[in-house]
């Protein structure tokens, strides 16, 4: 199956499936072409289609083998016109942080790596909308983007055992709350009280894909009010 568009390369994913590959200039616009192309199959391609599961760069197409056959969805494919819209109830949220928070602080870090001031790292860190990319690694775990250029910053060379629960976190030019307790590799800024996970709700992933986030600073003792209650 030819490329075309933004779509670099198609391969098959079983009998029922395809993984249908992006490129465009950044990765925020690459995952962009990813959410639009969703939205197009989903609205004009319910007859045969179970899911369409976006990813980075990439959408996973789901399809029944009894109404289409991957000839039907490349077709398909061509013909959709990707499209931007509130159609699949994409949200913004607005996620409170207690940067520099003991439990979750690797501001030295950072400045050592970046050269930038604590002001300056909280400063970019909080003047962006960040769309959520995908969920995964944990349950809830959205991947974020993009950083601005100046606050990208690598990983760990050795991952903690353990991070805690609503650490907001940065790797690479990408941002992260860690919705619970778990290992972790990326340098911590703060924490948040916002729950993102629970399974007595019933959507149990607050952030989803194509939705936008942006970070804005507390103190102690407004985020020890927002856990309370």
């Amino acid at each position: 199956m030819q490329a075309f568009g933004s779509i670099k390369r198609i391969e098959p994913a079983g009998i029922d499936g395809l993984i249908v590959y992006f490129e465009r200039p950044t990765l925020t616009q690459t995952n962009q072409a990813v959410q639009a192309m969703k939205l197009a199959l989903k609205k004009h391609y319910p007859q045969w289609l179970n899911a369409a599961i976006p990813g980075y760069d990439s959408l996973l197409v789901l399809f029944d083998l009894q109404k289409a056959d991957v000839h039907t969805v490349y077709q398909a494919l061509r013909n959709a016109v990707p499209e931007q819209g509130s159609e699949d109830k994409t949200q913004h949220f607005e996620l409170p942080v207690w940067y520099q928070a003991p439990q979750a602080n690797d501001f030295d870090l950072v400045c050592e790596h970046t050269g930038l001031s604590q002001e300056e790292i909280i400063d970019l860190h909080t003047q962006s909308d960040f769309q959520v990319f995908t969920i995964g690694f944990a349950p809830g775990f959205g991947y974020m983007g993009e950083l601005p250029e100046a606050l990208s910053c690598p990983r760990l060379a050795t991952p903690r055992n353990r991070v805690p629960k609503g650490a907001v976190a940065i790797a690479d030019r990408q941002t992260a709350v860690y919705p619970s307790e778990s290992p972790g590799g990326w340098h911590l800024l703060g924490l948040c009280p916002t729950p993102l996970f629970n399974l007595d709700w019933e959507q149990p992933v607050k952030l989803q894909p194509g939705d936008t986030v942006r970070f804005y600073a507390i103190d102690e003792q407004h985020y020890r009010a927002l856990c309370n209650e």
